[in-house]
């Protein structure tokens, strides 16, 4: 009897030194558990519209149907090669298609046809998009020029028109912005503000111009006084690229470039 309550007094002693050591013992490592790796972001869509290169533009005789610049090539000719239209029939021409951009005020952009679509701007530098063939809006984007700007405009609000590029469609704003949207969608990709100067009487009512994977914009305002100037952005970034001044600024300063110190010798306006 003593041996079998010494065995029970054993293994309640066993049992109790288990529970012990199991109660005091550190919490196992949990198993280590694989996070799926998170999906990722959609690719931007590759542009479909508005494939405007410098190799078209250069080439442009080849596709008379289209206008793919401002003037149609670089060298601005204004010309087009297209023979259907002559003297014999051009009586017969009529209305195909219209479309109200909004305003009663001076329209004086030249569109640019790319591949069945029509880009253009229109007054306080809003840009459309249309159906050439029907002449349906694709889109619309206004970039909400301050009304005020309007001061400074020496000849309206006007917009003289816009680049397209690479499947952008560049446009200066009245107050001075360059900016790109999605040939497509008319989405904005990037703006930028080109003026050095924002309290003086800068305005942009030019076009753009692109080549060599760079956008170029001027600027207006010599009249009341501002210092005219070119600059060049990346067309894909906006990135500043270089500027270049049109005339020399204050001759108590040193000159920026050593070609501005010749015409100095005949500039006749202030500072």
């Amino acid at each position: 009897m003593r041996t079998l309550v010494l065995g029970i007094a054993v293994v309640v002693v066993a049992v109790l030194a288990y529970v012990l050591v199991w109660r005091d013992a550190p919490e196992p490592a949990p198993e280590p558990v694989e996070t799926p790796e998170a999906p990722a972001a959609p690719a931007a869509p590759e542009p479909t519209i508005g494939l405007i290169d410098d190799a078209r533009i250069v080439n442009a005789d080849s596709e008379p149907g289209n206008w793919l610049a401002h003037g149609r090539t670089f060298e601005e000719q204004r010309f087009s090669p297209l023979t259907a239209i002559n003297r014999e029939n051009v009586g017969e021409l009529g209305l195909q298609w219209y479309r109200d951009l909004g305003t009663n005020r001076g329209q004086e952009a030249t569109p640019i046809i790319v591949d069945g679509m029509m880009f253009i701007s229109s007054t306080w530098s809003r840009v459309h998009a249309f159906d050439a063939v029907t002449g349906e809006e694709v889109w619309a984007y206004d970039p909400q020029v301050p009304r005020a700007w309007s001061r400074w405009a020496c000849c309206d609000v006007v917009n003289r028109g816009v680049a397209v590029y690479g499947g952008r469609v560049y446009v200066g704003s009245l107050d001075g912005r360059l900016i790109a949207l999605d040939a497509a969608t008319g989405t904005l990709v990037w703006e930028v503000d080109t003026l050095i100067d924002r309290e003086r009487p800068y305005t942009i009512t030019g076009a753009p111009r692109a080549a060599r994977g760079k956008v170029f914009i001027g600027n207006g305002g010599a009249e009341y006084g501002v210092r005219g100037y070119v600059t060049a952005y990346d067309a894909e970034t906006g990135e500043q690229a270089w500027r270049f001044f049109t005339v020399p600024g204050d001759p108590s300063d040193p000159f920026e470039l050593p070609e501005m110190e010749m015409p100095a010798a005949t500039w006749m306006g202030g500072p």
